[in-house]
């Protein structure tokens, strides 16, 4: 027998009883379904069984590992259906390209007329296969083995990925015979993934999926909320063709083939051509006077403005990179979190009043006194630094908050012209595996938190939650208000945040809640091999995160 603690409270269980079975007498409990157990801190499928005295944690789609999960499995659902619908002879691959909204774009390759129709006829196949409850397979095979594998499947992107594993053994799961590679766990079966939708979209098609705040409700597909987005996200998979480095395994190939160098100027020089796009656009229509930047955490907004600024006077223009930061108020004044930590990401936690006075007495041709926030004191301080605005001259102004107009309501809105920056990576592990654009900036501003703020990895993760949550209310809701967006990931750069982050978060405690995620995203840079940072340009946005650029970032 062993003893299992669930929920603070003792319970005897025969050795060898499945998680699946401890979760169905729980199961009354929650109102999704449970998906994944943690067993000590370490995240658990429910085929596993019990071997010894635990804690035991239940996921269900209402936690992130269990929404991962379920998103995970709906992917591997959706690619058996279409496989199976299509024909695997008629399919040379189907690419899991990038989420949009509350879904994931798929496009599909091969000798197919892509259709309503035949996405409908996959959507009833997926249907069938849940009401069938399928278990959901998993094998572990030599890395050889894999390699072998994947190849005899066509699936080359993880055929090359797996040339470059250090680890001798691979997992692999199967559904119904349909064998495939996936990072992280899976649900018990397909009778779990109940909930999804199929629209044909562009030259693929949306899989449309719940989210965690209800993950039992598929939002519908609204193309117009993301026109903007879709187009940006469209042509950062075109650079990744372009480079010949869509997925890990052919950076992992160039890396090895001693081409990092080129690939790291290509990709920069295609950087600067659209920064010079975007300059070339505002020096056209000189009333614009206030250049506001806004962007998710970590998006590399500050360099985006200084680069963006050289740019400017390229065009005869002047110039002069704001911090919407610097308006922060005192950290003892900021507005807090229900659990007393600070809240940064409100719009609250700025001076807006006077960044509107300074803004506005700045247009009206006044002399005005800059502040500058230490973030280290957690104080604005001013210290001299006098800004006048001449004919010429125009304000580039980033923060997170530069898209909402209440940041800058006394200004008029003809004088703004407003960019949307995000990292938004156009690599991924391989054809059916993402990489989300949320850990690429996470690992950022770990990063560069340590760095430059002192912050540990475990305090990055720690307020990534509240970071994220702010994005989605005060961020997102904007985007396609932007007269033009910026993609500012860089298809190398995870390469190179690999020596920094590793270290970090190796440090945070076996014990602490943020472990998991650590463990994770160690998984996560172990499919890349590891580059130094010499060959990266003082100006790459890439800079900003792990320091020696040439502007004040």
């Amino acid at each position: 027998m062993a003893i299992v603690t669930i929920h603070g409270a003792a319970k005897e269980y025969p050795k060898g009883t499945t998680y699946q079975e401890i979760a169905r007498e729980f199961q009354p409990q929650y109102e999704s379904d449970i998906l994944l157990v943690s067993i000590n801190g370490k995240l658990r499928e429910l085929h596993k069984t019990v071997q010894f005295d635990c804690n035991l944690n239940f996921f269900t789609g209402n936690d992130q590992p269990g929404i991962q999960t379920y998103h995970r499995s709906a992917i591997f659902l959706m690619l058996k259906a279409f496989y199976d619908i299509v024909g695997a002879e008629k399919i040379e691959k189907v690419t899991v390209d990038f989420s949009l909204g509350n879904g994931y774009y798929i496009e599909p390759h091969g000798d197919m007329a892509l259709s309503q129709s035949l996405i409908d006829r996959v959507k009833i196949r997926m249907q069938e296969y849940v009401s069938q409850e399928i278990p959901i397979m998993k094998r572990s095979v030599n890395t050889d083995d894999a390699i072998e594998l994947f190849h005899k499947h066509r699936m080359y992107d993880k055929e090359r990925l797996f040339r470059y594993r250090r680890v001798s053994r691979v997992n692999i799961y199967s559904i119904g015979g349909f064998e495939d590679y996936f990072y992280g766990y899976m649900v018990q079966n397909t009778g779990y993934i109940k909930y999804f939708d199929l629209v044909l979209f562009d030259e693929g098609f949306m899989l449309m999926l719940p989210q965690k705040d209800n993950p039992k409700e598929v939002p519908a597909f609204e193309p117009e909320k993301k026109k903007k987005l879709f187009q940006v996200l469209k042509e950062s998979v075109k650079w990744g063709k372009c480079l010949d480095v869509s997925h890990v395994g052919s950076l992992n190939e160039k890396i090895a083939a001693g081409k990092l160098n080129e690939l790291i100027l290509i990709q920069e020089a295609l950087q600067e051509k659209k920064i010079a796009e975007i300059a070339a656009k505002i020096g056209a229509d000189r009333s614009k006077k206030f250049v506001m930047i806004a962007g998710p955490s970590s998006s590399g907004k500050t360099s985006f403005s200084h680069r963006l600024s050289i740019q400017l006077k390229a065009q005869g223009m002047n110039p002069h990179p704001i911090a919407a930061d610097d308006y922060f108020v005192n950290r003892v004044n900021s507005p807090k979190n229900p659990d007393g930590s600070y809240n940064f990401e409100v719009l609250e936690s700025l001076d807006v009043e006077q960044f509107n006075k300074d803004m506005t007495a700045l247009l009206a041709g006044e002399t005005v006194e800059m502040p500058r926030y230490q973030f280290k004191t957690g104080e604005r301080e001013y210290r001299g630094d006098y800004l006048t605005l001449g004919k010429d001259d125009i304000l580039v102004i980033e923060g997170i908050h530069c898209l909402n107009d209440k940041l800058s309501y006394t200004l008029p809105q003809e004088s703004k012209f407003r960019i949307y920056v995000s990292a938004l990576t156009q690599l991924n592990i391989d054809e059916h595996n993402r990489i989300p654009t949320t850990d690429c900036r996470l690992i950022r501003r770990m990063v560069r938190d340590a760095r430059t703020r002192g912050a540990s990895a475990q305090d990055t993760i720690r307020m990534w939650p509240t970071v994220r949550n702010g994005e989605e209310s005060y961020i997102f809701p904007f985007q396609e208000s932007a007269d033009m967006m910026f993609n500012s990931a860089t298809v190398y750069e995870l390469a190179v945040l690999k020596q920094f982050a590793e270290p970090l978060l190796f440090g945070i405690p076996r014990e602490s809640p943020e472990y998991m995620e650590a463990k994770r995203l160690l998984k996560f840079l172990d499919y890349f091999l590891g580059v130094n940072s010499e060959d990266i340009p003082r100006n790459s946005i890439v800079r900003e995160f792990i320091g020696g650029s040439c502007f004040r970032v």
